[in-house]
């Protein structure tokens, strides 16, 4: 899969404040989906002793979610960790797996945040723009925003709002289990990102697409002998 250059990577947290702010406006979430018949799912493991992360991408068939393609890439962490800021430090890693795809996905998801951030640009707005293709935030752990529990059943949905704005919806991923944060990233609508989630549903709190790259992800570290565990948990953004 081709991946144009979007930019050369900041070093410092003040230039990646001010590239996110800069990028921000680049951002389309007016977007409604159109057919998705490849989608893929994207994660990152930790190495918990040594400055390395495992990268990974696995493309699913949307209409049985079925594995056509699965890449694990290893690199170095190069940024640290800053809530926020979460995509310096993954994305190069991320990049660097798509770029070994053989089939470019329709629409990827990815565990973190979309417009569902301070400044309006998480993880998945980001890669979003490198990609230039739709990009869905489902993340486990609440950023920022104004939310209600939604319903018990699975596939159930209540806004996120941002000062009345709806940025995204808390999804019942499955029945008795924590939701998750959906927020488009970008080439797509909340709508759109919303019904992708529920369309992809595994019965696990993570839909079929990150579900599958994080058992990927896991996999890869385990392979080489990594050890469980990610610094970024807490706050996927």
């Amino acid at each position: 899969m081709h991946v144009p250059h979007l930019h050369d990577w900041p070093a410092t947290e003040a230039a990646a404040v001010a590239l996110q702010h800069a990028l921000a406006g680049r951002v389309n979430t007016s977007r409604p989906l159109g057919r998705v018949e490849l989608i893929a799912g994207c994660d990152i493991a930790y190495h918990l002793t040594e400055p390395r992360l495992f990268a990974c991408v696995v493309v699913l068939r949307a209409k049985d979610l079925s594995v056509v393609e699965e890449v694990a890439v290893t690199r170095e962490v190069t940024f640290p960790y800053i809530p926020g800021l979460l995509s310096f430090r993954e994305i190069p890693a991320l990049l660097a797996a798509f770029a070994e795809l053989r089939q470019a996905p329709d629409a990827v998801m990815l565990d973190g945040q979309g417009i569902a951030h301070p400044r309006r640009f998480g993880l998945a707005c980001h890669l979003g723009l490198w990609l230039d293709r739709p990009c869905v935030g489902c993340a486990k752990s609440w950023l920022v925003g104004d939310c209600a529990e939604p319903g018990p059943s699975a596939g159930d949905a209540a806004p996120l709002t941002i000062g009345g704005e709806e940025v995204g919806a808390v999804v019942r991923a499955a029945a008795g289990a924590k939701p998750v944060y959906v927020s488009p990233g970008h080439n797509v609508d909340v709508a759109s990102a919303t019904g992708l989630v529920r369309a992809t549903l595994s019965g696990y709190r993570h839909p079929a697409p990150t579900r599958a790259a994080h058992m990927a992800a896991n996999r890869a570290r385990g392979a080489t002998g990594g050890q469980c565990g990610s610094p970024s948990e807490g706050h996927k953004s």
